[in-house]
């Protein structure tokens, strides 16, 4: 692989590796109001956090879970793993916490208003 490829492939939009497809999916999920935040920890899902908002921080590089006043998970977007959920009901984000000083996965579903 030269290095063109290498420079296409790290700032593709479609390489979900790519910071680019990254931050734009982070972008996506900006001010989405969450319902609940759930972590699952040996086999055991539990709520970690109730009524909050995702958001990407003012430096436009962390990306923050926070529930009332309670930081519930804040992650380098470069370094997160993000997907949405099959119903589109959430979203995960996997990667190095901030918050715990350690690698979390945690399920934000989303509040819908009816």
């Amino acid at each position: 692989m030269n290095i063109i490829e290498k420079l296409k492939r790290k700032f593709s939009k479609n390489d979900e590796t790519s910071p680019a497809f990254r931050h734009e999916f982070a972008e996506k999920i900006n001010n989405r109001h969450v319902k609940y935040v759930t972590e699952r920890f040996e086999g055991i899902e539990e709520i970690v956090g109730r009524e909050g908002h995702i958001n990407i921080l003012p430096d436009g590089i962390h990306l923050a879970v926070t529930c009332g006043i309670t930081e519930i998970f804040k992650a380098k977007i470069d370094d997160l793993s993000m997907w949405t959920l099959m119903s589109n009901d959430g979203v995960v984000l996997d990667g190095f916490d901030l918050v715990t000083g350690r690698k979390r996965e945690v399920t934000a579903f989303y509040l819908y208003y009816r």
